[in-house]
C-alpha cells in the first residue's frame, strides 16, 4: 500500500541536523502529543483520526519517534476501516516489528490514560501543529544559514528560495476545509443585492473598453483571465491599454495599481508605448525626429501623468511561477495592487525535467492560485497555436498553444483575432491606412455570457480604442 503524506515524513534529516547544529532542543510537547494520540487511540471510531488527517497531522507533526510509529500505525489501520483500539494498535505494531521499540502494550496503556476524554481533540491538534511548524521555521532557517554561509546561490535565488520555503510553511497553516452552506448562501445574497443596487453597473475592474465590460461586467477578484492570440495581433498593447485605463482613469474614478510583469519588452519599452500611444504620437515620426511642438507639449502632459500612475513593471527574465509569486506577494503587501497582468505565459520558466505540456499545466495553475491567493484578477497573455492561419478559421479555445490545461484554469478567455470577412482584403483587416479592426472574441467565460466585441487598433500608436460603427452613428 502506498504511503499516504499524513503519515509520511518529508525531511527526516533536516531536523536532526538542525539540533546538532545549534545544540538546542526543538520545540515540542510530549503532554499534548500524547493527549492527541490518546483521543485516536480511546475514542475507537473515525471522529478524532478524521479531524486530525483534515488538520494536516502527518509524522513530521510528532517529535517523539514512539509517537511516530504510534501515528503511522494508528493511520493505517483507520485506513482499513478496522476499529482503532489499544488491542488492534499493538496487534499491528507486533506484526510489523516495532512494538517493542517503542516500549511494549504498557506503552500504549500509559498514554491512553493521560485523558478521561477526546472531547479536547481541537486544542490538543492546534498545538501539535503550531509546534510542528515553529520546529519547519526553525529547519528551514538554519538550512538558509548553511546554504548562505556556502554561497553557493547567487544572491537573488538564494533569497527568493528562502522567501518561498517560509511561504510554504505559513500557506501549510491554513486547513481548506469543507463549510456550511450557510455561509456560501449568505455571500450569495450579497452578491445579488450588489448587483441590484447597481442596476447593470460594473461589479468587478473595468477594462475601459465598454463593451467588453457590458459583456464581462469587469474583472473580479481571483478570476484569471486568458488574453491569446497569434503574434503581431497587438496582445501586449491591449494589455497596456487596460492596465492604462486602470491606474489612470477617467475622471469620477480612482486610479487602481496594477503589476505588469513584462517577460518579453523592457520597461522602458512599454513606457514609451504607453506614453505615444496616450499623447497620440505616431512611433515612426518620433523616430524620424519630425514631431509638431504642440505635441511635444502634450508628450510632457502625458508624462507627468504617468509618473504618478499606480503601475509598477517587473521586466525580470527566466521567473519561474514560484518566483512571480513570491514577487506578487511582496509587492502587494508594500503596495495594494489590484491586477496583475503577465506577459506572457509561454515565457514562464518550468521544471525542466518534465515535458513542456505538463510545465504550462503546472504555471496555469500557480497563475490561478496567485489569483485567489491575493484575491485580484490575473490577465495573463498566450500565445495561440498556428491551426487556425492554416486552415483560414477563427481561432477557438483548442488553439491555445502547448497545453489544454489553460482552457481549463482561466474563468475568461478572451482571443483577440482579425475580423473573419469574405468581403475582406487578404489580410483580414477592413480598414485603409493604419487603423484596423480587431475582434475579442469571448470565448469561454465562467460567470457571463460568451460573444464577439469589436476594437479599432490605431497601428501607428500601438494602441486600441472601443469601436463605433459609422453607419450607426449616421
Amino acid at each position: 500500500m502506498a504511503t499516504s503524506s499524513h503519515r509520511k515524513a518529508k525531511k527526516p534529516d533536516d531536523s536532526v541536523m538542525c539540533e546538532n547544529f545549534t545544540g538546542r532542543v526543538q520545540p515540542h510537547s510530549v503532554d499534548f502529543e500524547q493527549a492527541l494520540l490518546a483521543c485516536c487511540i480511546i475514542e475507537g471510531g473515525q471522529d478524532s483520526i478524521t479531524f486530525g488527517i483534515q488538520n494536516r497531522i502527518s509524522v513530521d507533526s510528532f517529535y517523539l519517534p514512539a509517537h511516530k510509529i504510534l501515528w503511522e500505525a494508528i493511520v493505517d489501520i483507520y485506513e482499513e476501516g478496522t476499529p482503532v483500539n489499544e488491542i488492534f494498535l499493538a496487534d499491528r505494531l507486533k506484526s510489523t516489528g516495532k512494538l517493542d521499540s517503542i516500549g511494549g502494550i504498557d506503552f500504549i496503556n500509559r498514554i491512553c490514560d493521560r485523558i478521561d476524554t477526546p472531547a479536547h481533540i481541537v486544542y490538543y491538534v492546534k498545538r501539535v501543529r503550531d509546534l510542528e511548524l515553529t520546529r519547519r521555521v526553525i529547519t528551514a532557517s538554519m538550512v538558509n544559514i548553511e546554504r548562505a554561509y556556502g554561497e553557493a546561490d547567487e544572491l537573488d535565488d538564494f533569497i527568493e528560495k528562502a522567501e518561498n520555503e517560509i511561504f510554504a510553511i505559513s500557506s501549510d497553516r491554513i486547513s481548506d476545509c469543507a463549510v456550511p452552506i450557510k455561509k456560501s448562501i449568505d455571500s450569495a445574497v450579497n452578491t445579488i443585492q450588489l448587483l441590484l443596487h447597481h442596476r447593470g453597473e460594473l461589479t468587478g475592474l473595468p477594462s475601459g473598453f465598454t463593451d467588453l465590460d457590458r459583456m464581462t461586467f469587469g474583472f473580479r477578484p481571483s478570476e484569471m483571465i486568458v488574453i491569446a492570440a497569434r503574434p503581431s495581433m497587438g496582445k501586449t498593447s491591449l494589455a497596456m491599454n487596460i492596465a492604462e485605463n486602470i491606474v489612470v482613469p477617467k475622471k469620477g474614478h480612482t486610479p487602481k495599481g496594477v503589476l505588469f510583469f513584462s517577460l518579453e519588452m523592457s520597461s522602458e519599452q512599454l513606457a514609451l508605448r504607453i506614453l505615444c500611444g496616450r499623447a497620440g504620437i505616431n512611433m515612426t515620426k518620433l523616430h524620424d525626429g519630425f514631431i509638431p511642438k504642440s505635441t511635444t507639449e502634450s508628450l510632457l502632459g502625458v508624462a507627468k501623468e504617468l509618473q504618478a500612475a499606480p503601475l509598477w513593471i517587473d521586466e525580470s527574465t527566466n521567473l519561474t511561477i514560484l518566483e512571480m509569486r513570491a514577487k506578487a506577494r511582496r509587492m502587494h503587501s508594500k503596495e495594494h495592487i489590484d491586477l496583475i497582468v503577465i506577459d506572457y505565459l509561454q515565457l514562464i520558466n518550468g521544471d525542466s525535467r518534465i515535458p513542456r505540456e505538463q510545465q504550462i499545466s503546472e504555471i496555469s495553475r500557480g497563475i490561478k492560485a496567485m489569483a485567489k491567493e491575493l484575491k485580484i484578477p490575473v490577465i495573463v497573455l498566450s500565445q495561440l497555436n498556428r491551426d487556425s492561419e492554416r486552415e483560414k478559421r477563427q481561432p477557438k479555445l483548442s488553439d491555445l498553444r502547448e497545453s489544454g490545461a489553460i482552457e481549463q484554469d482561466a474563468d475568461m478567455v478572451i482571443i483577440l483575432t482579425k475580423q473573419i470577412n469574405p468581403s475582406d482584403k487578404e489580410d483580414g483587416d477592413n480598414f485603409e491606412g493604419d487603423t484596423v479592426i480587431r475582434d475579442l472574441v469571448i470565448a469561454k467565460h465562467r460567470n457571463g455570457p460568451i460573444g464577439v466585441v469589436p476594437l479599432m487598433f490605431m497601428r501607428n500608436l500601438t494602441r486600441f480604442e472601443s469601436y463605433v460603427d459609422e453607419n450607426i452613428c449616421e
